[in-house]
């Protein structure tokens, strides 16, 4: 039995003037083709980024009426199309960080085993290609309700399943900071508009590392 499970499609990161800093952009399982490659292209998913500052925009509006300024939660922005649903995090400091999913991005290739078979109980085999070569078995995925209960696995995403995205988005970006040669005001400008993309190496292999390793049920990057 062949289905689909949720994988990152996008990554990607805005500073505080609401100008791009990265975006890392992954592939995705198209059952037409049987092969991997971006849902969109490179200038969608850029448009895409820019669409959710608005919704950042109105959420800090309602955390400063009510009081709570920058809160850090983790939340669904909103969802683009039946495929698409970008999430967003803001830090203290008012960088925000996305993270699109596709919930149908990755391809399962075996159902859900039962205990005795052989391998861990619900274990299931991903598809070649689909995860990094560390991964080649996962729990069953956790959404509300449950595969048990008769949910689809594309039927959504709870708000804790990305935290540990945005938790090692954070860690990368903090580990960016503390690099002697890197100016952060050069990436955000304290006259407040504009600045210089993020160019690290480093930084753009732990994006690549963290779109590659995360799947739901995941609680560490």
């Amino acid at each position: 039995m062949t289905t689909a499970m949720p994988s990152i499609a996008c990554l990607g990161v805005i500073g505080r003037n609401n100008n791009p800093l990265h975006m890392s952009i992954f592939p995705s399982h198209d059952p037409s083709t049987n092969a991997f490659a971006p849902i969109r292209t490179p200038l969608q998913f850029s448009l895409l980024l820019s669409s959710t500052v608005d919704v950042f925009d109105l959420r800090a509006k309602q955390n400063a009426a009510a009081g709570v300024g920058l809160s850090g939660d983790v939340g669904l922005l909103h969802a683009v199309d039946d495929r698409l649903a970008a999430y967003g995090f803001e830090t203290n400091t008012g960088v925000r960080m996305v993270c699109v999913v596709d919930m149908r991005g990755r391809r399962v290739d075996a159902a859900v085993t039962h205990s005795g078979s052989g391998g861990a109980p619900g274990a299931a085999t991903v598809a070649a290609g689909s995860l990094s070569s560390s991964s080649s078995a996962l729990s069953p995925p956790t959404f509300g309700g449950g595969v048990g209960a008769g949910r689809s696995l594309t039927a959504g995403l709870r708000d804790a399943e990305l935290k540990p995205v945005f938790r090692a988005m954070q860690t990368a970006y903090v580990r960016l900071l503390q690099n002697p040669f890197f100016e952060p005001d050069e990436h955000a400008p304290l006259g407040g508009r504009g600045g210089r993309r993020i160019t690290s190496k480093k930084f753009a292999e732990d994006m690549k590392r963290i779109g590659e390793s995360w799947t739901p049920g995941v609680t560490n990057l």
